[in-house]
């Protein structure tokens, strides 16, 4: 009953870090080993067969975007942390490949052991491997679709030869970490002063529209942590605590009514975006073992008023 765990993705400049988190269970999978000492095909199957027999796994994703907000060391923890916690099986150790305990934060990290070639050695470890490796793969093969000429099947990332003609071709996409010191001259200039004022302006009256969504929390009985909380890939704009929970709210301003709800703005990823923000304002504030919440306000008129509230 050990839970395996094991990253792919690391190094490529582009794509996701991916974790993946095997409990067997007394599974018997014949062929278990470092997923890199396997065929394309081997892989496959593999896959399918433990997801089909294990007793649990989770796969834990960090996007690119992320990757550049906060780093590679907190990038596989933040993995880490989701993988884990799509594992439901009972097991009573973990073992993670490698030197670095990647839960030691966490209340998980005292029953972690680390050990080196551990994909090698270890069957919920070498599980793990596997299907993370298909998982982010395949993953990678999808993208060609929207993303032609890059050829990221092949690749699915690394910094080949053929990777970085494709990007002095055609640029960069979504998909690569600009924090990494080949693709650091792609970050992009910085706006003229025209979309500077435009901007200046846009945020004060984003912040009227926070003030009273902040008050309206207030008369509710919350108590405001922060405001305006943001980094260079995300933003929170209110963190409040009510009776021990802690929310982070989104607001939404709509100056008149033709220009539609607030809420409608909160897309599925809009709301992947506020809950990274959340798990990151967590994870530099050491929340935790803490009741986390996420809701979204919709104001409107002038001057604003509040329209809704909604917990996501």
């Amino acid at each position: 009953m050990i839970l395996g765990i094991d990253e792919v993705g690391r190094g490529p400049w582009a794509g996701p870090l991916v974790v993946g988190a095997v409990v067997l269970g007394g599974a018997e999978i014949d062929g278990l080993t470092d997923s890199k000492k396997l065929t394309k095909k081997r892989r496959e199957a593999l896959d399918l067969e433990v997801r089909a027999k294990v007793s649990g796994y989770g796969l834990g994703w960090v996007e690119a975007a992320e990757i550049d907000e906060i780093g590679l060391s907190r990038s596989l923890e933040l993995a880490t942390k989701r993988a884990v916690e799509q594992v439901t099986a009972s097991y009573h150790e973990i073992i993670i490949d490698g030197t670095v305990n990647f839960l030691a934060k966490t209340a998980k990290g005292r029953f972690v052991t680390t050990l080196k070639k551990a994909d090698l050695l270890v069957p919920s470890v070498s599980a793990a491997s596997i299907i993370a490796k298909v998982a982010r793969d395949n993953y990678m093969a999808k993208q060609d679709a929207l993303f032609p000429g890059y050829n990221f099947t092949s690749h699915v990332g690394y910094g080949t030869a053929a990777h970085r003609a494709a990007i002095e071709r055609l640029g960069v996409t979504p998909l690569h970490r600009l924090s990494f010191a080949p693709l650091k001259s792609y970050a992009g200039p910085v706006g003229d002063e025209t979309d500077k004022t435009q901007a200046i302006t846009t945020k004060k009256i984003g912040d009227e529209a926070e003030g009273v969504a902040a008050k309206y929390l207030i008369s509710l009985g919350h108590d405001i942590i922060d405001r305006n909380w943001r980094t260079k890939y995300c933003e929170i704009d209110i963190v409040s605590r009510d009776k021990g929970i802690i929310y982070f709210t989104e607001v939404k301003y709509r100056k008149k009514s033709e220009q539609g709800g607030g809420l409608a703005a909160i897309t599925p990823k809009k709301f992947r975006q506020i809950r990274f923000a959340a798990e990151y304002y967590a994870a530099v504030h050491d929340l935790n073992n803490v009741d986390l919440r996420l809701m979204a306000m919709a104001l409107g008129g002038e001057p604003p008023q509040v329209e809704a509230m909604l917990e996501l």
